[in-house]
């Protein structure tokens, strides 16, 4: 629901001293079991949806904006943003969603190349996972070393979805029609990770997949 800007300036790949990874896919694919699975195997992820709940934790900046631009029936008793009525409202309406995204997306990519450059001056030799749900759609994919897409079917993602957030199938259709299809992802992909069957072939996957780029960077590093 509030996503990410992910473009920005991070160290090239000649200078910086970990490998770049982006990790994205489609609503309901998998991203966030196979996220979690490389970070099991050692990966930093700088998870996007994170640093989206940070900026717009009540009093920040774009909490505050958000609030002016929706009103205050978007909050929570808390005061935080109540995701699921805000998501309501940009899920129906492309230009609310756009308007919503130009408020959070400065916040968020400044707040993940802080993260990076911290990485950078310490000096982090490993893999850094850039999970993001956007990647692809605002062309941050043109600057990681290598783009992961996590792949399902369509009805797989269906199904997931409605069961995971209660909706009906003609609601399930058309946040699902509101993204990017996957395919397109795929084909800009140098790894992808098939979530449609089991866990288990899910996680052999992600291992095979973490293997390779662990191997592509110690080969770029001689």
């Amino acid at each position: 629901m509030v996503d990410e800007g992910v473009g920005g300036v991070t160290p090239g790949p000649l200078t910086r001293p970990y490998l770049l990874v982006g990790l994205t896919g489609g609503i309901a694919s998998g991203k966030s079991t196979v996220s979690r699975q490389l970070a099991e195997l050692g990966c930093h992820v700088i998870d996007a949806d994170v640093l989206a709940r940070e900026v717009v934790a009540p009093g920040e900046p774009a909490w505050q904006a958000i609030v002016e631009a929706f009103g205050t029936e978007i909050l929570g008793p808390d005061r935080t943003l109540d995701r699921a009525r805000l998501g309501a409202i940009v899920f129906a309406d492309a230009a609310q969603r756009r308007r919503l995204e130009a408020i959070t997306h400065p916040a968020i990519r400044a707040r993940r190349q802080a993260r990076l450059a911290e990485l950078a001056a310490r000096g982090f030799g490993g893999l850094v996972v850039q999970d993001a749900a956007l990647l692809v759609e605002v062309g941050a994919h043109a600057h990681v070393d290598r783009l992961v897409v996590v792949y399902a079917t369509r009805e797989a993602q269906l199904e997931r979805l409605m069961r995971r957030d209660g909706l009906d199938r003609a609601e399930a259709e058309r946040r699902l029609g509101s993204q990017m299809p996957l395919a397109e992802k795929v084909r800009l992909a140098h790894y992808v990770v098939d979530n449609s069957d089991s866990p288990e072939e899910t996680a052999a996957q992600v291992r095979a997949v973490h293997a390779a780029l662990v191997a592509e960077h110690r080969a770029r590093r001689r």
